[in-house]
């Protein structure tokens, strides 16, 4: 009961020393901003941060093959950030939560502006290409919002498409690059972006992929990073 909230006629002296604000220990408990970046889990997001920051870089400059090297691994540590948090003892409820608010931040740059950025670049940063970047970015921010707001649709399975997939799929789009023209090229990676950006908030259940789907996506990100990889190598820029 707060000091105000003590009744005046009952003889309670009021000059003894104010309780403690509740609040206190939790503040005190919360540590600088950047010692959260100590976390394991956290170091993992914000590793996937800067990769996919680097995919963005690289999508601007038109290198689309060391762009989506970067997206892809920025979307294996986002992956695995969340079973490293699992497996750390000691995690606190607070920072528990403040993983999960930057997990989520941090999905909307790699898989919500990285894809955006790409289809502008591909694009020559057209205005045409205006509105397939919108709709991408606007569908992630919806569909993560909705998730951080009621979670797994049935504790097993995502309503809609989950947004780490964006990447997973346009990175599949992307080994059609050089195989048909640049302008039609463009088109195809239009549709698809378009597409993908509809999957996001279209009311279909999706199984939550855990268990041995953590190899199969480790292989797939290797794999298409090795490919990817060969491009760059020789393919003259």
């Amino acid at each position: 009961m707060m000091n105000d909230e003590l009744p005046h006629d009952l003889g309670v002296d009021q000059t003894e020393a104010p309780v403690k604000d509740a609040n206190a220990p939790i503040r005190s408990s919360r540590g600088s901003i950047f010692a959260h970046a100590a976390d394991p889990a956290n170091a993992l997001t914000l590793t996937g941060l800067l990769c996919a920051l680097l995919g963005i870089y690289f999508a601007a400059q038109g290198v689309y093959a060391a762009a989506i090297i970067a997206l892809l691994w920025a979307i294996f540590f986002d992956w695995f950030d969340g079973p490293v948090a699992r497996r750390t003892k000691g995690r606190s409820d607070d920072l528990r939560a403040l993983g999960g608010q930057l997990d989520s931040l941090v999905d909307i740059v790699s898989s919500g502006v990285g894809p955006a950025v790409l289809l502008l670049s591909v694009g020559a940063f057209s205005p045409w290409f205006i509105p397939g970047a919108f709709a991408i970015v606007a569908a992630g921010v919806l569909r993560l919002s909705y998730f951080n707001v009621f979670g797994l649709d049935d504790d097993a399975s995502y309503l809609g498409l989950p947004i780490d997939h964006n990447i997973i799929l346009l990175s599949m789009v992307f080994l059609l690059e050089g195989q048909i023209g640049g302008p039609e090229f463009a088109i195809v990676l239009y549709v698809a972006t378009v597409l993908i950006a509809m999957l996001s908030i279209t009311p279909f259940r999706m199984p939550k992929l855990v268990g041995y789907w953590y190899y199969v996506f480790t292989g797939f990100v290797v794999t298409l990073t090795a490919v990817y990889g060969w491009r760059l190598w020789t393919v003259p820029s």
